[in-house]
């Protein structure tokens, strides 16, 4: 396949975040559920652009609904919508394919600071054209951990601020970046070490769940289980340290506070 073409594409969709006119037509999906115009325009791209590339690829997206084909396209077109309305800079445009059974491809950019994480399945992973190597595995100690709490799931503020409050006490810091597919792909570039979240959408985690994967890092839902690509998800991943740790942690708090 062509890659590289497909790199190109969500590099020049990257290009949509910096359209004022854009950015500044802002609708509301929901309670603290934002959707920009700029979600909508990469989302109609890409789709577009995709289809003319490969014509029997079906296309799943956050702002796409439609019956899911078997080999897709997984699209985030702005993971950090919210970062994109209060101009946090901390956004990034994720997609990977997925053939049915698992994802071989995925890229991950974020526009502001051009970092392009970029993965193919038995090839490793690259941010910015290099090679990254294993993940590393740090002692708990000095691991930084980031957690997901989104503005629309307020449900679930009391589990996973509790969470963060154990697991603060055991790891060296805990982060809040607020677009999933960035913290996930800093785990497997080694600038955060775990991840975890009640609750996330294929489209969230689908590229960087192969980054992972081919950095040596390990992910699941909070009961250990294999990541479903067709439905939400509870997340948890890290290096085989922190993963464990988080793991045990998600299963024992989410019985205690049943």
């Amino acid at each position: 396949m062509q890659f590289d073409r497909v790199i190109e594409l969500v590099k020049k969709a990257g290009d949509f975040v910096f359209d004022e006119r854009l950015k500044s037509s802002v609708n509301m999906k929901g309670e603290a559920d934002f959707v920009t115009a700029v979600d909508l325009a990469i989302s109609e791209y890409l789709k577009k652009e995709l289809a003319e590339l490969y014509p029997s690829i079906g296309f799943m997206s956050e702002e796409e609904s439609g019956e899911l084909c078997p080999v897709r396209w997984i699209l985030d077109p702005v993971d950090g919508t919210t970062n994109l309305v209060y101009g946090y800079n901390m956004s990034s445009v994720s997609l990977a394919l997925f053939d049915g059974e698992k994802v071989t491809f995925g890229v991950i950019y974020n526009p502001f600071n051009k970092d392009l994480f970029v993965a193919e399945r038995g090839k490793g992973v690259t941010l910015n054209g290099k090679k990254l190597s294993p993940a590393p595995d740090r002692k708990l100690k000095d691991c930084l951990i980031e957690f997901g709490a989104g503005s629309t799931k307020k449900q679930y503020a009391e589990i996973a601020f509790t969470l963060a409050k154990e697991i603060f006490k055991e790891c060296l810091d805990i982060r809040r970046i607020c677009s999933s597919a960035i913290a996930i792909a800093y785990v497997a570039a080694g600038r955060l070490n775990g991840y975890f979240e009640k609750v996330l959408k294929p489209w969230d985690y689908a590229a960087a769940v192969l980054m992972l994967e081919e950095c040596g890092a390990v992910c699941s839902d909070w009961e250990g289980n294999p990541l479903p690509f067709d439905r939400p998800s509870s997340f948890v991943c890290g290096t085989k340290t922190a993963y464990d740790f988080l793991l045990g942690k998600v299963k024992e708090i989410s019985q205690a506070m049943k």
